[in-house]
């Protein structure tokens, strides 16, 4: 679908510790996906939902809540390794995030992935979700 598209610097998702960015799907379906920092000077994509249940992991406002190389969801705390994309714990375990093919080249983040087309920088506003998790344990770290 789409050609290689420069997203973002490996700096800046250093900094903001996650870069949120929204593509539309081969479904025409938009979807969130979520760049981490990966390793030295590398990132990984993801799709921006728990695999559990369909709950964001990267909340605008917010960012990500990682802990010990994973990234948290903050519904029920199952922690995905932030460069294999894998759970082994929790509800989520035994599944790994969907990814979304990226290339770093010259400290600058390529969107790589065929089956999707670049949308916008930012989450997907059309969302029915209210960003805001299901349950009353609102994690934080």
């Amino acid at each position: 679908m789409s050609e290689r598209y420069r997203l973002t610097s490996v700096e800046t998702v250093e900094e903001e510790d996650g870069w949120l960015f929204t593509v539309r799907d081969e479904h025409d379906l938009n979807q969130e996906v979520i760049l981490v920092p990966c390793d030295e000077r590398n990132v990984a994509a993801w799709v921006n939902n728990c695999t559990h249940e369909s709950q964001r992991l990267y909340r605008e406002g917010v960012g990500l809540v990682r802990r010990n190389g994973g990234i948290v969801c903050p519904k029920h705390g199952s922690i995905f390794d932030e460069c294999a994309g894998t759970c082994n714990n929790g509800p989520a375990a035994e599944t790994a995030l969907p990814s979304v093919d990226v290339t770093v080249e010259d400290e600058q983040v390529y969107l790589t992935d065929d089956s999707v087309d670049f949308l916008w920088a930012g989450g997907d506003d059309d969302d029915d979700d209210d960003d805001v998790p299901g349950s009353s344990s609102h994690l934080q770290f």
